[in-house]
């Protein structure tokens, strides 16, 4: 683990206590204060300097990195409400379809948040064969902006036994810099649409949690490129997500700010293009990427012990897979320090960037091994 984390003890001793304070602030004078780390910092090293014995102290040293991670890139969530609902819209049963029992089909509106302000479309495919006695894994997927999975996928999950769950995640905040949806109904909010988006897979889990035929203990989150960056966060914030399996997410997602590959976007490229998606404050970082405490190994360590998949194209190099490289390995460090390493993998493809049936199987493969054993 040396390699990747020799420096970050500095950062612990001199900066790390501040951070954990001073999370609703970023004053260039903080910024200043960082020191430079050309390498990984470690995710193990507590503010004080010492690395984490056991679980235990994980929790804690979780914890803290939840709250730096939030404060400078992705910046914080909104609130969490109780008040999320959802009525039926519209619903079909198609018995000769896929599987030997057949499907039926929901569209779901569900409201949050003020007065039910925050609304998001669900459509949830659901086998005959899921009741209250056969609960069955579901799997959750916030990319229906682009659409609904294809047939073939849809088949395949539901050939294997599993519920498909997807919304619009733009719905709950626009992929723009408007001041819609979560936003508008928190006029305060300063976030991220990356955190927005996270916050509304995290509102989606409230709900299916209510539902007799879902196994709340496998509950899967996937997604595509911006879709995929929004999966990781909300994979490593939420525990009841058995496993995060984002696809394709490079920068800001399961990529590598420090260590790019070639012609692969970097932090100046994804702010000039999409500044609406992280913390107000991140381009601060531009040019100076030694100076952020942590890299995106970081976000991936927050969901161990529980499942991660990481699925990349090895002709997307935008998405910038060597890097990606570098950061599962260093995120694997923590797995085995929790004895989890078999709960963590990395699967390139050849292709680049889309979320096709390839990605699907391996997603599929790897939760009927994690979940279903």
């Amino acid at each position: 683990m040396s390699q990747f984390f020799t420096l970050f003890a500095l950062f612990s001793v001199l900066y790390g206590a501040t951070v954990l304070v001073q999370s609703q602030q970023y004053s260039r004078d903080e910024f200043s204060a960082l020191p430079s780390l050309p390498e990984l910092p470690d995710p193990l090293l507590k503010p004080n300097g010492e690395k984490a014995a056991n679980a235990e102290e994980w929790k804690a040293q979780r914890k803290a990195l939840i709250e730096r991670i939030l404060h400078f890139e992705y910046g914080a969530l909104p609130p969490t409400p109780r008040n999320v609902t959802g009525k039926i819209l519209r619903e079909t049963a198609n018995k000769q379809a896929t599987g030997k029992e057949g499907f039926r089909e929901q569209e779901i509106l569900l409201t949050m948040g003020p007065k039910g302000s925050v609304q998001t479309h669900l459509f949830l495919t659901i086998p005959m064969i899921a009741n209250d006695k056969m609960k069955l894994p579901i799997i959750l997927v916030g990319d229906a902006t682009w659409g609904r999975v294809d047939p073939k996928i849809r088949e395949e999950a539901l050939q294997r036994g599993y519920i498909l769950a997807e919304f619009d995640r733009t719905e709950i905040a626009p992929d723009s810099a408007e001041r819609k949806g979560v936003y508008a109904a928190y006029p305060n909010y300063r976030g991220g649409r990356i955190s927005a988006w996270a916050w509304g897979y995290s509102r989606v889990i409230d709900y299916v949690c209510k539902l007799p035929f879902v196994n709340r203990k496998q509950i899967i989150l996937t997604g595509h490129s911006r879709g995929g960056k929004a999966t990781l966060l909300a994979g490593a914030l939420d525990e009841r997500v058995a496993l995060t399996a984002p696809n394709n997410s490079g920068c800001g997602g399961a990529g590598c700010f420090r260590f790019q590959g070639g012609n692969s976007e970097d932090i100046t490229a994804i702010l000039k293009s999409f500044p609406h998606w992280f913390a107000p404050d991140f381009n601060r970082f531009i040019g100076h990427i030694d100076k952020l405490p942590f890299d995106q190994h970081t976000i991936k360590a927050l969901v161990a012990p529980r499942s991660l998949l990481t699925t990349e194209g090895l002709d997307d190099k935008w998405a910038n897979p060597s890097g990606t490289q570098i950061s599962y390995n260093a995120a694997k460090e923590v797995y085995l320090f929790l004895g989890a390493e078999n709960a963590i993998r990395l699967v390139f493809r050849p292709g680049g960037h889309e979320h096709g049936l390839a990605d699907w199987k391996t997603l599929l493969d790897f939760s009927d091994l994690r979940l279903k054993r």
